[in-house]
């Protein structure tokens, strides 16, 4: 039996209460005034001029990748992170990009600067997509120095990060464009959902054209005439113009309905998983048979707690320990995701020592709202007493 789940629904009784009292005004359900005042409450919070709802934290990093391109056959270079998650790596491929992988930061476990300092040096990428790994920033003074050398666009996957800040700024006000998730056990929940912030606004009006089909109905009208002008397209048919090559990854009012619900119990939200996180760190900080993600210029509001243990068949020892003490865990998502076969069928096998490490020995720890500092103490103490006797 399960005691302490990795991760907890987020939408609770009194969200499905005021749910249903919703519905039964007979609202507007699919995309409507809602996800316009969803997007607009978060881009507030978040300190961005723009946010975009879209059906998945997937879904926006696809767009988030397509708002790059052009009408140029020749596509361009992109480095991801080996750490991360197909969805983080695989739009890159399917749209065409060439995707160059990076290893991981021992730190953070977010990209290596190092290496990615030698393929901007040698590759020239256009893009850079980083992930904020389980919630811990990346080095932003790092790679916002190498962005200032090399000139490259800086995307942001802030899918596990909502709630963290670098140096007093939120994760995902940094780049070009960021992806944050609304997934089950997430930060905030809207069942499934995703959001792209960004400042850019010739991106923000791109972005509404690639979530619904490629027309224009969701620009100002300002901008729908004009683009209808140069088009040539006719009066009648403005309407269904299909200007770019999009997709239809709208989410509803039904969904916004529940992440403006979410939003008025954020804080006290992201404040537990801060506080459960910094908790870990205190009991594995102490502990010299694991390795854990630090960085100490940010504020880390976790989607779980990510360790190392000391080898493959320790994590695998030590899993067995929390399983059987009714702790759910898992790896640390993908793993390297060189090792994917999506990856490795395409383009072979290469060592990232780094993420290797993480693959190999990466397990994540629950941290959600409801768990108290008793039962980060007694989850810690469980993962670390395995340890202690296999190492005795």
């Amino acid at each position: 039996m399960i005691h302490y789940r990795l991760a907890e629904a987020t939408i609770d009784s009194q969200d499905l209460e005021a749910l249903c009292g919703w519905l039964r005004t007979s609202p507007w359900l699919t995309q409507g005034e809602l996800v316009h005042e969803f997007e607009r409450r978060w881009a507030a919070w978040i300190g961005s001029r723009h946010a975009v709802f879209v059906n998945s934290g997937s879904s926006a990093n696809l767009l988030m990748y397509a708002a790059l391109l052009d009408e140029r056959s020749v596509r361009p270079k992109v480095v991801v992170p080996a750490v991360s998650w197909s969805t983080s790596v695989a739009p890159a491929i399917a749209l065409g990009f060439e995707p160059l992988m990076c290893d991981a930061c021992p730190e953070t476990f977010g990209i290596e600067l190092n290496g990615l300092e030698h393929l901007l040096k040698t590759q020239h990428p256009a893009a850079v997509l980083i992930v904020h790994v389980l919630g811990v920033p990346c080095d932003m003074d790092g790679l916002l120095a190498l962005q200032r050398r090399y000139g490259f666009t800086l995307l942001e996957d802030a899918c596990a990060a909502t709630g963290s800040r670098y140096r007093d700024r939120s994760v995902g006000t940094f780049g070009a464009m960021s992806s944050f998730s609304f997934y089950f056990g997430h930060h905030l929940s809207t069942i499934e959902g995703g959001m792209i912030c960004t400042d850019d606004h010739a991106l923000y009006e791109r972005l509404l054209m690639l979530r619904s089909h490629g027309w224009a109905k969701d620009l100002d009208p300002v901008t729908e005439a004009t683009l209808a002008r140069s088009a040539g397209a006719l009066d009648f048919n403005r309407p269904f113009t299909f200007y770019e090559v999009g997709w239809n990854v709208r989410s509803t009012d039904l969904n916004a309905k529940l992440g403006l619900l979410q939003m008025d119990k954020k804080d006290h939200v992201m404040q537990r998983r801060i506080e459960n996180h910094r908790a870990y760190q205190r009991h594995f900080d102490a502990e010299s048979g694991f390795h854990c993600q630090h960085n100490d210029a940010g504020t880390i509001c976790s989607i779980a707690f990510g360790a190392l243990a000391p080898s493959l068949s320790a994590r695998d020892r030590v899993a067995m320990a929390l399983r059987a003490a009714g702790i759910e865990t898992r790896p640390l998502g993908g793993g390297n995701m060189s090792r994917q076969p999506f990856w490795t069928k395409r383009y072979g096998v290469r060592a990232f020592p780094m993420a290797d490490r993480i693959h190999q020995t990466a397990l994540q720890l629950p941290n959600h709202p409801g768990l108290q500092p008793q039962d980060i103490a007694h989850i810690a103490q469980t993962a670390i007493s395995a340890a202690r006797a296999i190492a005795a």
